[in-house]
């Protein structure tokens, strides 16, 4: 893409120059040569005005007169000759050796003027309009090939963005990260990615709860069945009945191993890990595990979260992000620390903030407070890392949104209307990071 830019371009610019550039050097060159063909032509009429007037008045003529018309500031050096009726001559400038131009008058009195220039003088002038012309085209076509590059870059790393998200939804990061490009066309493809990520992200949470719906249905009357089966083998007296009997049980277990295989295949190419999370259940999660530690250390842990917030991320990725901001707050921050959910703009996405009321990250630190091996001196310099990687692994972000007091922001993909679980999701089950719920679910 960047080359055939580069390549049309440079060819338009090209063609330009030589359509244009070539002619226009040519026509100013002939213009110069003309030009002063006339101011010559001026000149020597004049002098045969002045030649004129002096007879009239009768002035005589001297050599000295003729300096005026040999040349100046603004015109051509010149050899000037008055031949007059009598036959005598007048002449002053240099004489012009080589090749020359020549321009002739005749005044009334009958005196020939004659004023001579050097081809060469007259050559060189052209070639200065010539040059001046090529100077021209190179800083043209200097400024076609800067163009080009810059207008390349601008149409190519837009692609290449966009590439790379798709990539990334390939790969099963159902929400990539997209932003406006500027280019109307590739706006509108990347605009189409982020709702077909969107109807993704919907199927993926769709067949991952089946999946699990799926092996809660079948694990339970096969168990069940193999129960049975187990009392029969033990309770009858007759060989042949408990040898069918574990003979079945066989065929039993080897059956959910069957469908725990087909189930973890059907897992592992729908691809990716991102699920719709109830916000809520990840940051409840976050309170049980960290309100005593808080209330320990004399200080308040918050949540103001919405109990209907659903956004797309990987469950454990994310509480992991969350305790890391929680974690860092205790560490670094004073005073309460709230933990509260906003929307993020017109397209559902949701804004998580970790805040708190201490002094805030340093001016020296806080540009590369997400960088590994930064730190403050009371850690390892990674937690931040990790976290931001966790969150942009399922097209999120994360951004020191204020220095003073420290202010973290978790921006997360939100689950579109037309997605809602309600719908795309069997009635009455949720997307939920609490283990004790779901194994009990499994045990039920």
């Amino acid at each position: 893409m960047r080359r055939r830019v580069l390549q049309a371009t440079i060819a338009a610019v090209t063609v330009a120059v030589v359509l244009l550039g070539f002619p226009l050097a040519f026509l100013g060159a002939q213009y110069a040569r003309d030009n002063e063909l006339r101011e010559l032509e001026t000149r020597a009429s004049n002098l045969a005005s002045t030649i004129d007037f002096r007879a009239s008045r009768d002035i005589p003529m001297t050599e000295g007169m003729l300096d005026t018309y040999t040349g100046g500031m603004n015109s051509l050096p010149a050899s000037v000759l008055v031949i007059r009726s009598n036959g005598s001559r007048l002449a002053a400038g240099d004489p012009i050796e080589g090749r020359s131009l020549s321009a002739q008058a005749t005044a009334a009195t009958g005196a020939v003027v004659i004023l001579t220039i050097s081809w060469w003088d007259v050559f060189w002038l052209s070639s200065q309009i010539v040059g001046l012309v090529v100077v021209a085209a190179v800083i043209a076509f200097g400024a076609g090939i800067a163009m080009a590059m810059w207008q390349a870059n601008r149409l190519a790393a837009p692609l290449v963005y966009l590439a790379a998200s798709a990539e990334q939804l390939g790969s099963g990061q159902v929400r990539p990260r997209l932003e406006p490009s500027g280019v109307e066309e590739i706006d509108l493809v990347a605009a189409e990615l982020a709702r077909s990520s969107d109807r993704m992200a919907g199927r993926l949470a769709a067949e991952r709860q089946f999946a699990s719906d799926a092996s809660h249905q079948l694990r339970t009357p096969l168990t069940a069945l193999s129960m049975r089966l187990e009392e029969i083998a033990y309770a009858s007296e007759k060989p042949e009945v408990r040898e069918e009997a574990r003979i079945a049980l066989e065929q039993v277990e080897r059956l959910v191993t069957v469908v725990d295989d087909l189930l973890g295949r059907s897992r592992r190419t729908a691809g990716g890990t991102t699920e719709a999370v109830h916000l809520l259940e990840v940051t409840r999660q976050q309170e049980e595990e960290w309100a005593p530690t808080f209330a320990a250390a004399g200080r308040e842990l918050v949540f103001e979260v919405p109990d209907d917030v659903q956004v797309l991320a990987t469950p454990g990725a994310l509480a992991q992000a969350l305790a890391t901001l929680i974690e860092n707050s205790l560490k670094h921050g004073d005073g309460r620390t709230t933990v509260r959910s906003r929307p993020s703009g017109a397209s559902g996405a949701m804004v998580v903030e970790v805040a708190d009321e201490g002094d805030g990250v340093p001016d020296e630190l806080a540009p590369h407070i997400f960088e590994r091996g930064t730190t403050s001196g009371n850690g390892t310099g990674l937690g931040l890392s990790l976290a931001r990687d966790l969150v942009a692994a399922d097209g999120g972000r994360i951004e020191l949104a204020q220095r003073r007091p420290a202010v973290f922001a978790v921006f997360l993909a939100g689950v579109p209307k037309a997605l809602d679980p309600d719908v795309v999701l069997p009635r009455g089950s949720r997307v939920s990071t609490d283990k004790v719920r779901r194994r009990r679910r499994r045990q039920g």
